[in-house]
Parts: C-alpha cells; structure tokens; sequence
C-alpha cells in the first residue's frame, strides 16, 4: 500500500472513530449516574455454594428458635414438619428412593450455604430479606438441629457453615450422559421403520374409555 493509500485508510478509520463517539454521546439520555460501591454491595448479596459470599454473622440453635416460632412456624410447623401444604423442611431421610420421597433439609439438600443464601433472599414469606444475617444464621442453625445435624449447644457462623456436611452430600453428581449414554450415539441415525409397529389389539372407543360425540355425556 502506497504512503498516500494508507494516509487515506488512516483518514477514514479516524472518521468512523470519530463518528462513533458523536453517536455515543448524542445516544446519552442524560439522566442516573454510576452506582456507588456501597450500593452495589447492597444488591451484590448472593452466596456460592463454597460459601463464597457469606457475610459476616453468627446465631445459635436456641436464638434461631424463637426466630422460627415467631416468624416460620406458621408455614412449616413447630417442628419443621409443616403446615398444610406448605412444605416440610425436617424428616424424610432416607425416602429419596421411595414412591413419595420426601424432599426436606436434611434428605435432599447436599450443601449448605444455598440454604442459607435462600432462606435470607426468600424467607419468611410475604416479608422476604427481613431477616439480618446473625438471624439467618440463627434460623439456619435451628433448622439444622431440627435434621438432627447438628447439637442444641451449636452456633452456626460465617467462619464454620462450610464445614457443616449435610446427609445428601453424594446424592448429587455432574451430569454424566456424553460418556453414560454414548454407547446408544450412532453415526447415521435411523430415520425411518426404525422398529416394527405393534398390532393394534383394541382401541378406546370401543371400551368406552373415550366415546364419541354422540354418545358422551352432556356437560352443563
């Protein structure tokens, strides 16, 4: 490329640079301004599974008791084992493999600070984040002694939550299906007369499971 050619190239780069920052400025509205950082933090409050997250904070089983009486117990009974058809959130180890498991703290959670992350996002309901975090700590911790999985004595803190190991640590497992399922992967897939058709040996209306129009009841 000669020196006028690339004189020309630089020329025209500049204008559409130049171009850009006019739109960008026009596109402004001229309204809000940059969030403070303390204002970020206020809705930066998510927690990791590793516990990554967890604010400073403490609570005891006995101090999350009377939180949960006073707050929870309406909805998920005294006891954790809940109230009409809200859902219970002790018992139920070891139904995870029955007809109706029972999908409760300490049957179904594997870790521990997605509770505590939930419970202060969600709980109570109808008052969601009213919780501080030395109460969330605390309702945390009773509801874990209610699992029996912890002692009446224990407070639960930011320092030792991580540590806490719920019963249905292995029940979980990454999704595996490119290696389990690989040996079903066929190059060229069968498209058509694929498998044979099975005789028809009755059909639904002739059992009266779906009669036709003349003959179904009428519906007010």
């Amino acid at each position: 490329m000669s020196s006028w050619a690339r004189w020309l190239a630089a020329g025209f780069v500049a204008g559409l640079l130049a171009h850009g920052a006019v739109a960008a400025e026009k596109s402004r509205m001229g309204l809000g301004r940059a969030a403070l950082p303390e204002e970020v933090a206020a809705w930066d409050t998510d927690v990791r599974p590793d516990g990554r997250g967890l604010p400073p904070g403490r609570g005891t089983v006995k101090q999350g008791e009377a939180i949960y009486i006073a707050r929870c117990a309406s909805c998920h009974g005294e006891f954790g084992q809940g109230a009409g058809r809200w859902p219970a959130l002790a018992g139920g180890q070891g139904s995870l493999k029955a007809d109706r498991p029972s999908k409760t703290i300490g049957s179904f959670w594997p870790q521990l600070a997605p509770l505590w992350d939930y419970t202060r996002r969600t709980m109570p309901w109808g008052n969601a984040r009213s919780l501080t975090a030395d109460e969330t700590y605390a309702v945390v911790a009773f509801l874990l002694n209610l699992n029996d999985i912890v002692k009446e004595d224990f407070e639960l803190n930011d320092k030792n939550l991580t540590s806490i190991k719920m019963p249905n640590a292995a029940g979980f497992f990454a999704d595996d299906r490119e290696i389990s399922e690989k040996k079903f992967w066929r190059k060229n897939p069968c498209m058509k007369n694929c498998r044979d058709v099975p005789d028809i040996t009755g059909r639904a209306s002739e059992s009266n499971v779906t009669p036709d129009a003349k003959s179904a009841p009428k519906v007010d």
